[in-house]
């Protein structure tokens, strides 16, 4: 069945001639999307528009660490592949979505995802975790400083288990505190959160808790392991389940990361086939 948008006919979700099923896990990009504490502000330009050239041409100028994207390894660890440098089966395959509920400042371990999916975890999958924080999407401290997140014990869980790409519904690969926003390199950026964190964890340092800085991104780079941030969309409606994931970025010589569209297929009939690739 076709839907119409704007006056044109476009294949719906279950009702295509495929018969597969996509889900979005991705939120959206554009003008004041939520943005990482440091980065310069996304700016959308209109250089070409109806009333002035019967065309709409656009210039977009953002970090590529906005709302859902893949760092790739040369993002923190010098000398080590840049997006473009990347295999292309690295970015499409087969993998859970898990829920791991947590709140403010609370961790994810390892024993947290050895007991959510030590049992049904298989060597190459991609992994994404739903903390429910992806419901707090936006241009807030919250999201960005307060959120939960790894810790090294998940990055080698992650190598142990031969997982090939991470996602999560949180703003880094790791926990906010070892970021440029605690008391680590380039911060902090918001040192006030240095007394909440104390009487939040009962008496502690951050300094202490967060000694180290990004280590789960450096634990994960260095052993071949990209990260997803900022997953979205339409997560719930796949958590539970195991999908087939694409996350494709651009071909974008010496990246930092890119801006992906990641999204869950899955085939309801078991009908559909790729192609073989043989000649016509």
């Amino acid at each position: 069945m076709a839907k119409k948008i704007r006056g044109i006919s476009f294949e719906e979700n279950l009702n295509n001639s495929m018969g597969l099923e996509f889900v979005n896990l991705s939120h959206r990009f554009g003008y004041q999307s939520p943005n990482w504490p440091y980065f310069e502000d996304v700016k959308i330009e209109r250089i070409h528009y109806m009333a002035k050239s019967g065309v709409l041409s656009q210039r977009i100028t953002t970090s590529m660490h906005n709302t859902t994207h893949i760092d790739a390894p040369a993002h923190v660890i010098q000398g080590t592949p840049f997006i473009d440098e990347v295999p292309l089966p690295h970015f499409f395959g087969s993998g859970i979505v898990v829920s791991i509920p947590k709140k403010k400042w609370e961790q994810i371990t390892g024993d947290d995802l050895e007991k959510t999916c030590g049992k049904i975890i298989r060597p190459r999958d991609v992994v994404i975790v739903n903390t429910g924080w992806h419901h707090q999407y936006e241009d807030s401290e919250d999201y960005f400083c307060r959120a939960p997140g790894f810790v090294p014990s998940a990055a080698k869980w992650f190598v142990k288990n031969k997982v090939k790409v991470v996602g999560h519904d949180t703003q880094a690969n790791d926990h906010p505190l070892a970021t440029a926003i605690g008391p680590q390199r380039n911060g902090p950026l918001h040192p006030h959160l240095e007394k909440e964190y104390f009487e939040w964890s009962g008496g502690r340092d951050w300094k202490d808790d967060f000694p180290e800085w990004e280590p789960v991104h450096r634990i994960l780079f260095q052993n071949g392991i990209m990260g997803i941030e900022n997953v979205g969309g339409d997560l719930d409606k796949v958590t539970g389940k195991r999908v087939t994931f694409a996350y494709f970025p651009w071909n974008w010589d010496r990246g930092d990361g890119c801006i992906v569209r990641l999204v869950a297929i899955t085939d309801p009939t078991g009908k559909y086939r790729i192609e073989k690739g043989s000649k016509f």
